[in-house]
């Protein structure tokens, strides 16, 4: 009977233990890099960056979006980085899936082409406050006031009430009525 305990105890110790020490630094991990983002949010958020009239509630708002950004990011790291020690304690082999994420990830890359140059258009759109929420814009054939900045896609009702969605990718030409 004694071996037995021992034999469980030494189990219960081994990988176990290891899994739940992972989910704990990964949720500790998540927690503090959230409180750190959002401390860094809020600091950039409440920042007199450019004095002058209407700034304040567009810096706030460039604020949030790039710190749910950051967010997401920190994560899909995390999680990824977890899953992968977790796999690797239950005896799972990850150079195969290493290698074969290399080669999914190129063909991903191809096919979202129009994806990455959605989000990037939309990171620099953000960068140089190109438009905000409520500027009155002509973008491609579509006038109207901008209802929604995101990464990916700018939401612009027009003046007969129509919402369109636009990908940040396909904006070659932009006109904003509401900078002068």
């Amino acid at each position: 009977m004694g071996d037995r305990i021992q034999s469980a105890l030494d189990w219960v110790s081994g990988a176990p233990l290891r899994i739940i020490a992972v989910l704990a630094v990964a949720l500790l991990s998540q927690w503090l890099g959230h409180r750190t983002i959002a401390r860094a949010v809020n600091r950039l958020a409440t920042a007199d960056l450019r004095p002058g009239p209407g700034t304040v509630t567009r810096q706030v708002e460039r604020a949030r979006t790039i710190g749910s950004v950051l967010s997401s990011i920190l994560n899909a790291v995390i999680w990824i980085i977890a899953i992968g020690m977790i796999l690797g304690e239950f005896g799972f082999n990850l150079g195969p899936v290493i290698a074969s994420a290399g080669i999914v990830g190129v063909a991903v890359g191809l096919g979202a082409q129009t994806l990455v140059r959605d989000v990037i258009s939309g990171i620099f759109m953000l960068i140089e406050d190109q438009y905000g929420v409520g500027d009155s814009v002509d973008i491609l054939t579509i006038k109207g006031t901008v209802e929604r900045v995101g990464l990916r896609i700018t939401t612009v009702r027009d003046e007969s009430g129509t919402l369109w969605y636009i990908r940040n990718g396909e904006i070659l030409t932009l006109g904003n009525a509401s900078k002068k």
